[in-house]
């Protein structure tokens, strides 16, 4: 269990957490952190390294990559401690018939790991180092957001330049005639032992040169690999790779020596200690053997073109040093890369160039500014196009690449009612004409009268001509004849007067403004306003006309319209003018069905229509077959709509029968030519028309923000809340007895009448002793069932106890001089006891108050009867 955890949590997270998703990296880190090395057995850690090797880990970047993703370090110690023991144990194996071998891996990769892990911690801490560096190159080898390992392949064809070395694995194949089969370490003397041929000494050598080495010593047991023409082969293949010692020394960010692979480049020494710091050199980075000079690494080739010279690897005990920079340029300004460049002796200008990626679009490139530093004292030079290649770039150097300017040399431009507005070439010799022309003409709505062209002189002034436009484009004005940087500009005639527009409010599908056209009717705003609605009073259209009587105090003239039903075309209609404002008004007494309902102790509950504006309560009772046998008249409420009632507009109750309307057609599949058509005209009609989602009163909504701004205002005033529905306590056996009476109350929208069955009992709320429900008896009264109740508790206010019948009304208890006299009781009655407020003690200075009082009132009556 636990080996399946350390897979899917190291393998499956680390060789792929760039290509899973987040969840399930969070999952598996979580695993990560749960890892017990103590209690995986050899066999599990063998598993682990050969997965991980078939992914294509070794066993260096396994435990790198896993500290990154959040293994705990003592963890990491374990793991890497038990590794290091297996390496010991099986480091020489041989055998007279070829075996599976595990992949290559790196040999003590514990130790170069911890190298690694110990100076990046260390190069963590620099503080003092900015994010980016204007040296180039600075941010190759580190870097915050990102980290460039250079970390080597050990997964590769073996090399034939490989030097091998005490600690390498290799392994000798032999096929053909004969096959055998061994696998050998170098000793530290430099010798491979073979079983039964002896030491081989191969130490220092190549793996081409002892692969010669070896076949020879071996020739001798396996006479068929000799000869021109031989039956046996032989192959040398190396197995786990050693581990060298490197000395980084000179300007490097953390100088020191470093274990590091034999498969190392200068590269990877230079990431192990940070890389150059700003005082080192990037172009040539020696590397020495036995106290010579043996390579030199130029960065720049990796940066510039690429080339990191991999082919190059490093021996144990080299010393890679990197001395104080040669000279270094600044490139400045319009270039791609313009940063601090290192140059070597000899080398131009184009090739600083080069080093900062060239020159940007907009780079001014007949002249490069260039300041210099001279014996004493800074000069300035140029640096022409053609003189590049042979500028030679000198330590200190300041280059700054200009921008081209931000002008035309030969535009010219025109604005307003052409087709095609722009900038445009001036072509020798263009005119005005030739320039419309161009730009496809003028528009319909160009205004001809004039046109404007806006001139710039060669000392930035300007100038406005103004030209005969009609005249030169009908050829009786001579034509203008345009310069570098002229604006023409032709008005249209709508800028020149406000934008003409209609409105139209009242009782149509989309009430609002629309653009005007001559010989516009009312009709035809009507229909670009959807339409007129089924409240619309054909006989009450008015137009209102801006008046242009000027200080006679009139605002608007009014005129009334006649509209036929239908929006046919009227010879002798009224036609529309500018800002006129058409208003359609409603029907009088229009409105749409109302609906209440009935619920209880009838015959026939359910919804009802009413039927006309006199419609009351009894007729609501009979219409729904009258009472039934169980009903409590008494108990009858009517629950009724407020004035703060949100009400859907008759817009959306119409839109929401369409769309059941439209439903219905949908769901046939056999509809007619002429319902598929009312289907396309629902989608039309329901898609495109806003909707307005209420319809109420003015009134009602000043009147709730009135409330409301009491209650916010009044610190000691309650909030009110503000209800959409309210019960209405009626007598229904009263209204009953006497239809039409002055209790009868007139049916409204929505109200709803709920009668109740016969009701036994009264419940008991508020300040008793044990609140609870008794049953009712007809001849008891409030004490009766208060002592029921376990009768008043402690803070009980007896004198203002209440009760609420079935139907809504509240009658209070009355007091007459110290005589209570509680309210009668009824059939599902709610007798409420509330409580007393909380007590205030008396003050010292209150109880001094009242006594001064009382002695000053004792006085008067004293000197009133002597």
């Amino acid at each position: 269990m636990h080996l399946n955890k350390l897979l899917l949590s190291l393998l499956f997270l680390i060789a792929f957490s760039l290509l899973t998703p987040q969840a399930l990296q969070a999952q598996s880190m979580n695993d990560i952190a749960n890892i017990k090395v103590d209690e995986l057995s050899d066999d599990q850690l063998q598993e682990l390294i050969r997965r991980a090797s078939e992914a294509g880990l070794s066993e260096a970047q396994l435990l790198q990559m896993a500290r990154l993703r959040g293994v705990p370090v003592a963890e990491l110690d374990k793991l890497r401690k038990r590794l290091e023991q297996l390496d010991g144990a099986g480091s020489v194996r041989t055998g007279a018939s070829a075996s599976k071998r595990d992949p290559r891996r790196q040999m003590d990769f514990n130790e170069i790991s911890q190298g690694l892990f110990r100076f990046q911690e260390d190069i963590d801490g620099l503080t003092a180092e900015s994010v980016s560096s204007p040296i180039f190159g600075m941010d190759l080898f580190y870097n915050r957001n990102r980290k460039l390992t250079f970390e080597p392949n050990i997964n590769l064809p073996t090399p034939k330049s490989y030097i091998l070395g005490p600690g390498d694995m290799i392994y000798v194949d032999i096929y053909g005639q004969s096959e055998q089969y061994y696998e050998a370490t170098v000793n530290p003397d430099g010798f491979v032992l073979l079983d039964n041929i002896g030491p081989i000494s191969v130490s220092g050598k190549s793996i081409e040169e002892a692969t010669g080495i070896i076949r020879n010593r071996v020739a001798n047991f396996y006479t068929g690999l000799r000869g021109s023409n031989p039956n046996t082969f032989l192959q040398i293949t190396l197995g786990n790779v050693r581990t060298i010692k490197v000395h980084l020394v000179g300007e490097l960010r953390l100088p020191g020596t470093f274990t590091l692979s034999a498969f190392s480049s200068v590269f990877n020494a230079l990431y192990a200690a940070g890389g150059p710091s700003e005082n080192g050199t990037f172009r040539n980075i020696k590397v020495m053997r036995n106290g010579k000079l043996v390579a030199g690494i130029d960065i720049y080739e990796f940066l510039v073109n690429g080339k990191a010279n991999l082919d190059f690897q490093l021996q144990d005990q080299d010393v890679v040093l990197v001395e104080p920079f040669l000279a270094r340029v600044q490139v400045k300004g319009e270039v791609k890369r313009p940063k601090i460049f290192e140059i070597k002796d000899g080398e131009t200008f184009e090739d600083v160039l080069r080093f900062a990626g060239g020159f940007t679009d907009e780079a001014y490139k007949d002249r490069i500014a260039v300041s210099r530093i001279s014996e004493k004292e800074r000069a300035v030079s140029d640096i022409f196009s053609n003189q590049l290649s042979m500028f030679i770039a000198k330590g200190g150097d300041e280059y700054e690449v200009g921008r081209i300017l931000a002008r035309y040399q030969n535009r010219v431009q025109i604005k307003g009612a052409v087709f095609r507005e722009g900038n445009f070439a001036l072509q020798e010799g263009m005119t005005l004409k030739q320039l419309i022309s161009l730009a496809d003409g003028l528009r319909g709505d160009a205004f001809i009268g004039r046109a404007s062209i806006l001139r710039t002189f060669d000392d930035l002034s300007t100038e406005v001509l103004t030209v005969d436009l009609q005249g030169v484009m009908a050829g009786t004005a001579p034509d203008i004849q345009l310069k570098r940087e002229d604006v023409v500009r032709i008005s249209s005639v709508y800028d020149l007067q406000d934008e003409f527009y209609v409105q139209i409010n009242g009782e149509v599908k989309t009430p609002g403004t629309y653009p005007y056209s001559k010989h516009m009717s009312v009709e035809e705003l009507i229909l670009m306003a959807g339409g007129l609605r089924e409240a619309a009073n054909l006989n009450a259209v008015e137009i209102a006309r801006r008046s242009e009587q000027t200080g006679s105090g009139t605002f608007a003239d009014l005129i009334q319209v006649q509209v036929s039903p239908n929006l046919s075309i009227a010879p002798d209609g009224e036609m529309l003018k500018p800002f006129d404002r058409v208003i359609v008004r409603r029907k009088p007494n229009f409105n749409l069905d109302k609906v209440v309902q009935v619920e209880g102790q009838v015959n026939s509950p359910g919804y009802f229509a009413v039927q006309s504006a006199e419609e009351r309560i009894s007729d609501l009772v009979r219409r729904a077959g009258g009472l039934t046998p169980f009903a409590y008249a008494k108990g009858a409420t009517l629950i009724r709509r407020t004035e703060f009632f949100e009400t859907e507009s008759e817009q959306i109750r119409r839109n929401r029968n369409l769309q059941d309307l439209q439903d219905r057609l949908l769901a046939d599949p056999n509809n007619t030519e002429a319902q598929e058509l009312l289907i396309d005209r629902l989608f039309r009609d329901l898609g495109n028309r806003p909707v307005d989602l209420t319809e109420g009163s003015r009134a009602a909504e000043s009147k709730r923000e009135s409330i409301t701004s009491i209650t916010e205002t009044k610190a000691d005033i309650a909030p009110i809340r503000i209800r959409q529905t309210e019960a209405v306590a009626i007598d229904l056996a009263a209204i009953m007895r006497n239809p039409y009476s002055d209790v009868d109350l007139i049916l409204e929208e929505g109200d709803i009448l709920s009668i109740p069955k016969q009701l036994q009992t009264v419940r008991m709320r508020g300040d008793v002793v044990y609140p609870a429900t008794v049953r009712y008896q007809s001849d008891r009264g409030a004490s009766y069932y208060i002592n029921r109740a376990g009768g008043f508790d402690i803070r009980a206010n007896r004198k203002r106890t209440y009760v609420v019948y079935a139907n809504g009304e509240v009658a209070r208890t009355k007091n007459f001089l110290g005589i209570r006299a509680y309210p009668q009781v009824r059939p599902g009655a709610e007798i409420i006891v509330p409580t007393k407020g909380p007590r205030v003690p008396v003050r010292p200075g209150e109880l001094v108050g009242i006594a001064t009082g009382l002695a000053t009132l004792v006085l008067v009556v004293t000197q009133i009867n002597p």
